[in-house]
């Protein structure tokens, strides 16, 4: 299918897309706040400017659109090939879409390259935050379509309680069990008092 916009339109189109307060990062922060959790947000001084930073659970979580961070997608490198008619050498990118992105096939090494320059800053970003001690959550465009907003947020949820536990839980100290017998008297010894009337 040929795209029906000119160059112009569509270069005004796609900048007007927002990377803050997008729908799905909306739908999260409205259920978070409701259910009683509070957040930052885009903090800067955290590793990656997580959409949403909840410092007393430590955990980063990241709202990231399906197409724009290649969600499932895989992106094979480029194989070289050799065509006869023309003798030139051409490369063809391999990829394998997934169910809610779709690379498209105008301009292909463009969107590939810059999906595959998201993936890796992602990565890197994920990786610099779990070695602080941060936990990473990643929450999918397509995870959040009504049908799935609730279960999705409870998984988040049992996420959230279970490395709280885990990291800001006290650590029981076992309980000695000493024989009486052994134990030292504190006592003084019983004396005979008498009574002066």
């Amino acid at each position: 299918m040929t795209d029906i916009m000119t160059p112009q339109q569509r270069h005004n189109c796609m900048s007007h897309i927002r990377s803050k307060d997008t729908k799905p990062e909306l739908k999260v922060r409205q259920w978070l706040w409701s259910h009683g959790y509070r957040y930052r947000l885009c903090v800067k001084s955290v590793p990656g400017k997580p959409d949403i930073v909840m410092r007393k659970y430590r955990t980063a979580i990241f709202v990231n659109g399906c197409f724009w961070h290649g969600h499932d997608v895989v992106l094979l490198p480029p194989v070289k090939t050799f065509h006869e008619t023309s003798l030139q050498k051409t490369s063809i990118q391999q990829i394998a879409n997934s169910q809610c992105c779709k690379i498209p096939k105008t301009n292909r090494d463009f969107w590939v390259a810059k999906i595959r320059r998201n993936q890796e800053r992602d990565l890197q970003n994920y990786q610099i935050l779990q070695e602080n001690g941060w936990q990473v959550i990643i929450l999918w465009e397509c995870q959040l379509k009504a049908s799935l907003l609730e279960q999705t947020m409870r998984q988040v949820e049992v996420q959230l309680h279970d490395y709280f536990l885990r990291t800001f839980s006290r650590k029981a100290k076992p309980y000695i069990l000493v024989d009486e017998e052994d134990l030292p008297m504190a006592a003084e010894e019983p004396e005979e008092y008498g009574l002066n009337l």
